[in-house]
């Protein structure tokens, strides 16, 4: 093989659509864009969600429910990693030192997923139920 022998394989590169040359390309005339209103104009743009002055869909819907700006700042961590830290007293600083959670992360949160066969003692972590069933069932405690 030779680099001047070197070509993309057949349908990798299409040519450049050229319109508004004629009828026999199939775009002459009109050139794909149909006849009148505001698309087929040059410089016919518009916002997206614009709907021609009509009161947009996303203003016409009501607001529902509510968006938590602090669900980021909260991480959640399983209860098999609480295990493998082999650490007795656990709280998010010795989450964050461990690689547990991020630098960033305000608060934690432990689900009940995998299992904890020794003691532990969490402060200032929250916990679900499970989660604080089992630590507590492994003779551990939670101290919030």
């Amino acid at each position: 093989m030779e680099l001047n022998t070197i070509k993309p394989a057949d349908g990798a590169k299409k040519d450049k659509r050229r319109v508004g040359r004629g009828i026999g390309s199939g775009l002459g005339k009109t050139a794909g864009r149909g006849h009148k209103g505001q698309k087929s104009r040059a410089g016919g743009f518009h916002k997206v969600g614009f709907e021609g002055g009509q009161m947009p869909m996303h203003r016409r819907l009501p607001k529902r429910g509510f968006v938590s700006l602090t669900k980021a700042d909260t991480a959640r961590v399983r209860l098999s990693e609480l295990a493998a830290l082999g650490v007795e007293q656990i709280d998010l600083l010795v989450l964050k030192q461990a690689g547990v959670v991020g630098g960033a992360v305000r608060a934690a949160r432990v689900y009940l997923s995998g299992e904890i066969g020794k003691a532990i003692k969490l402060s200032g972590i929250a916990t679900t139920k499970g989660a604080r069933a089992a630590i507590e069932a492994a003779g551990g405690s939670v101290a919030e």
